[in-house]
């Protein structure tokens, strides 16, 4: 089954010569002439592309296709890139909450407020959404920071204090990652 949808937009020509390889570069081709219509469209898909010859600002998931001519081979190759490049973003957003935590980026953001992390603040954030109780120091030490439990630090307290002072002041959220149980759990 073909879950690649490719969405011609306004490009009739093009939308000919592909809908005649369709079976072939494994695609379904899509043609839509109308912004509604295309809103409409993309609504109902989650995995696309729309192909056009301008940019539309409003739009996602864009391939422009401002010079001709192109060899056909060459520009299937650059929608398949494109595609990957959507899957792979796409795989590396997380929805904690209200919040959208992005890996690639080691972004948090929420409502066009975003926040910048580390890697470690993101790994802590993934490891206790995933977790549906209070995680102890001891677990995050071994399992986020790689460190043996039996080491006495305070790095855990102090990396969680900071992160919650950030999310607190970004977001005005001070239970986004609240201390229940000896242990650090998000809300």
């Amino acid at each position: 089954m073909n879950n690649q949808n490719l969405i011609v937009y306004r490009f009739n020509l093009l939308y000919k010569i592909l809908k005649e390889l369709e079976e072939d570069i494994y695609f379904k081709i899509i043609e839509i002439s109308d912004e509604k219509a295309l809103t409409k469209e993309i609504k109902n898909l989650n995995n696309y592309l729309i192909i056009t010859k301008k940019k539309k600002l409003k739009f996602n998931n864009q391939f422009v296709l401002s010079q001709s001519p192109v060899k056909i081979l060459k520009m299937i190759e650059k929608l398949n890139v494109e595609f990957l490049k959507h899957q792979f973003a796409k795989q590396s957003q997380f929805i904690i909450n209200n919040y959208i935590v992005d890996i690639n980026a080691r972004e948090m953001s929420s409502k066009n407020v975003k926040l910048k992390l580390t890697e470690k603040e993101v790994n802590t954030i993934i490891y206790l959404s995933k977790k549906n109780k209070p995680i102890s120091i001891n677990e995050l030490q071994t399992k986020v920071w790689n460190y043996h439990y039996d080491i006495e630090t305070h790095t855990i307290e102090t990396h969680i204090y900071r992160l919650r002072k950030k999310i607190s002041k970004n977001f005005l959220d001070d239970n986004f990652i609240i201390n229940k149980n000896n242990g650090y759990q998000i809300k």
